[in-house]
């Protein structure tokens, strides 16, 4: 229901930026879909978006960033232009006068459904961003127990999407600090019994 690349969501995906995507949700042929799906279905490449977000980056850029050889990081990025999720820029001069290409994300991850496994992968991507946090007891970070029928269900799922999409549509402030937000709605199964919804 939440969007990946922002993260890349597990609805309608973040790991998400603020420029028009070449599809929306669930259009496409059914191999285009499972290819956009296979695409995203690696922790590297949703993290490789989130980089890529409002700053294109070059190949060694983003090698540099994630710790990782550059060859394996460029099998990822083509995989990713040829999705669609990544789009180069005219290419500039680097280090020594070599001609680099930069590359930028799309917003597509924002707005492709989700398949199956994703959501591990973004828990997985989650969970290795914010381990390089420098102070994690500064995160802003929440858990709430709730007991809703499905209209509240609903309304709350609905009513953070549409927050979402608000500040997902939002251009990048210039100079602003990058932040990201990973958000789960989920069951909460250490509080039912025998598979029934538990009584207060």
């Amino acid at each position: 229901m939440i969007p990946a690349e922002h993260a890349a969501p597990s609805g309608p995906a973040p790991e998400s930026t603020r420029e028009d995507a070449p599809e929306g949700p669930g259009e496409g042929t059914s191999a285009e879909r499972d290819a956009d799906a296979r695409a995203l279905a690696s922790t590297l490449r949703i993290r490789i978006l989130r980089l890529c977000l409002d700053e294109a980056l070059t190949n060694r850029e983003i090698a540099a960033s994630l710790d990782k050889n550059p060859a394996t990081v460029l099998h990822h990025v083509r995989t990713l232009v040829d999705r669609g999720f990544l789009v180069a820029e005219p290419v500039r001069r680097g280090a020594r006068g070599s001609r680099e290409v930069p590359y930028r994300a799309t917003g597509k991850s924002w707005r492709s459904p989700s398949a199956p496994g994703r959501t591990r992968v973004l828990v997985d991507a989650f969970l290795e961003e914010f381990a390089l946090v420098p102070d994690p007891d500064e995160a802003q970070m929440a858990r709430l127990g709730l007991r809703l029928d499905a209209d509240g269900h609903r309304e709350l799922a609905e009513r953070v999407q549409a927050v979402l999409e608000d500040f997902a549509g939002r251009p990048p402030t210039p100079g602003g600090t990058p932040y990201s937000l990973f958000f789960v709605l989920h069951e909460d199964m250490t509080r039912r019994r025998g598979g029934e919804p538990a009584r207060d």
